[in-house]
């Protein structure tokens, strides 16, 4: 008998042009999650998104990447969340983030949106900052305000193309442990993948 429902949303802006950027990393997990476990993604028409899934150790597991581009995320999310029936704990947000440096992961409960785009919108449909986040470092150095968006919107570089692979695996690594061993668990982890801090 299958546990309960859960849904993972990676964030992200659809189309060619976006596809390879920093912004993006969240769609990357997501879609490295369902080529493991097999799960197509097909367009969602009630949930303004694509949309994979399948079971997972018992659970029944949702796969999200948003196509309404980043700073209009939470309307897919909530959609997703009533269609399916499935509650907030149940949820886990992988972002970007561009205050951490590549390779670094955190996986927090809840917490602010720290200016990323895609959790404000998600914080005003679902009314709370309580949903659990796994946020990804795009970072590596202090960036001003002017240069922020650019360098989201901007491709990887060539060091950071090297260990792509390496930090999209640890955050599908992540993700598992947190869908099947919980929160606490997932967060060990991340302290233990190689660059974490």
């Amino acid at each position: 008998m299958l546990k309960q429902d859960f849904l993972i949303v990676g964030l992200g802006n659809p189309g060619a042009k976006y596809e390879k950027t920093r912004h993006n990393l969240g769609f990357m997990v997501v879609q490295a999650l369902a080529n493991k476990q097999g799960f197509p993604f097909k367009r969602g028409v009630r949930v303004s998104g694509k949309l994979a899934g399948g079971v997972i150790e018992e659970r029944k597991v949702h796969l999200l990447m948003p196509t309404t581009y980043m700073n209009l995320s939470g309307g897919a999310v909530r959609k997703c969340l009533d269609y399916y029936q499935i509650p907030l704990q149940n949820v886990l947000v992988i972002v970007d983030d561009v205050y951490l440096k590549i390779g670094t992961m955190r996986i927090r409960e809840k917490g602010s949106a720290g200016g990323h785009n895609g959790l404000k919108s998600i914080e005003e449909h679902v009314r709370t900052q309580d949903y659990p986040r796994l946020r990804m470092g795009v970072g590596g150095e202090a960036l001003s305000e002017s240069v922020l968006e650019a360098y989201v919107l901007g491709n990887f570089n060539a060091e950071e193309r090297k260990i792509l692979p390496e930090v999209i695996e640890a955050g599908v690594d992540v993700t598992m442990r947190w869908l099947t061993q919980g929160i606490e668990s997932a967060k060990q982890l991340a302290g233990e993948l190689k660059g974490s801090q």
